[in-house]
């Protein structure tokens, strides 16, 4: 009896300790500033609110070294599910938070994020859907939706260049799931936007979405896909590189983007992504009765033909991917986790018990890629190889499923 309330002790203990720690390094709150300056410029959300940013001031060595980060959240395809997205906070300025967390590699300090924490970091907000590349004149009387996702983009550097970032002496361009897709897609024109000699690199998070097709067989993404590029008038706005040799809703997937991106770049993603497992490969649409729907919670609950429906997405994605890696200058860290996203949490980012490949932890790998120390690319082996990892499948909250 005494063993069993010591052991009921020791694991309430571990848990106080473990929330008091998470609470320590999740306890800087940075306000919102609006770009009021950019609405007679029509860079604007959905609803037509002004664009906005967090930034938390460099400080010591990272004084004029800058990190941008797109913030994530789907995208809206059509015009009812951009109506939707209007009235929340992926959609107008005015639903935001006037304060948000910034950890991971957002944090302030040096012993949960030692590469970055002294540096100037902005978090762009998200509210355009379309990854930043939107850009349609006309407004609909009707709707009132306004699709800027690039004119928002311009409009952010250009109110952040004059606040130091013209002088950057670094600069990292990041961003999570349809942000870790800006990243991509933005990379190239934010080194043109900094000055000469800036030392300037590109880290997508979760943004390599895979043209595949879905458990029933139906191209699932590549219309989805295909839909926000036309809806949101974004061809112009893609990377020309790919545009001119193909149609332009394919140059909104990474694998026909990344191996023409100049600026070196860091791929970080699950080879199983929760995400992608979730909405490309399974999505409800091709599981009308929900037979994927526990996997999808947990990867533990998957059945032998769910497990070998996803071992078959890993090397889908490995395919998709090698074009991406041919350049010394680029990052690679793919692990076996079943996550998505894992720069903006701490526990994934760098803590104690935080994933591992090749013996080290995402912020270190990253860092010592960015200040050239080591470079890194490697590729997990297969689940369940990874002990490190933390196989909740379950998707941040500003990703909406498709």
């Amino acid at each position: 009896m005494c063993r069993m309330v010591d052991s009921r002790l020791g694991h309430w203990l571990k848990l106080l300790v473990s929330l008091m720690l998470l609470l320590k390094t999740q306890g800087l709150y940075v306000g919102i500033t609006y770009v009021k300056s950019a609405v007679a410029k029509g860079a604007v959300c959905l609803d037509g609110s002004p664009p906005a940013y967090h930034w938390d001031k460099g400080f010591g060595t990272g004084i004029n070294s800058w990190l941008i980060h797109f913030e994530g959240g789907g995208w809206c395809n059509n015009v009812t599910s951009c109506l939707s997205r209007k009235k929340t906070h992926l959609g107008s300025s005015k639903l935001m938070g006037q304060q948000i967390a910034f950890s991971g590699i957002m944090n302030n300090k040096r012993p949960f994020n030692p590469d970055f924490y002294n540096w100037n970091r902005v978090k762009i907000r998200y509210c355009d859907g379309s990854s930043f590349t939107g850009d349609v004149q006309a407004v609909n009387p009707a709707t009132n939706l306004h699709f800027r996702g690039a004119r928002i983009w311009l409009a952010v550097i250009e109110d952040l260049l004059p606040k130091g970032l013209k002088n950057a002496e670094n600069a990292l361009l990041s961003g999570c799931s349809a942000g870790g897709l800006a990243s991509i897609l933005h990379c190239d024109s934010f080194r043109a936007l900094l000055r000469m000699g800036t030392k300037v690199k590109c880290l997508s998070d979760a943004g390599y979405f895979i043209k595949v097709k879905d458990v029933s067989g139906a191209p699932h993404v590549q219309t989805y896909f295909n839909e926000i590029v036309t809806l949101h008038g974004s061809a112009k706005n893609l990377p020309l590189s790919c545009t001119s040799v193909l149609k332009p809703s394919f140059c909104f997937f990474p694998q026909y983007v990344a191996p023409q991106v100049r600026t070196p770049l860091f791929i970080l993603n699950a080879a199983y992504d929760s995400w992608q497992i979730r909405n490309i490969l399974a999505p409800s649409i091709a599981d009308p009765l929900g037979v994927w729907k526990s996997c999808k919670l947990d990867i533990n609950n998957c059945s032998p033909l769910q497990l070998k429906s996803m071992q078959d997405f890993r090397l889908q994605f490995l395919n998709a991917l090698n074009k991406s890696t041919n350049s010394s200058s680029r990052g690679l860290y793919i692990d076996s986790c079943y996550a998505h996203c894992q720069t903006e949490t701490q526990e994934k980012w760098f803590m104690e018990d935080s994933p591992v490949l090749g013996k080290k932890k995402i912020a270190k790998a990253v860092g010592d890629w960015f200040y050239d120390r080591n470079p890194f690319q490697k590729i997990d082996c297969p689940y369940p190889c990874n002990p490190s990892c933390q196989n909740s499948g379950l998707a941040p909250p500003n990703n909406p499923e498709v």
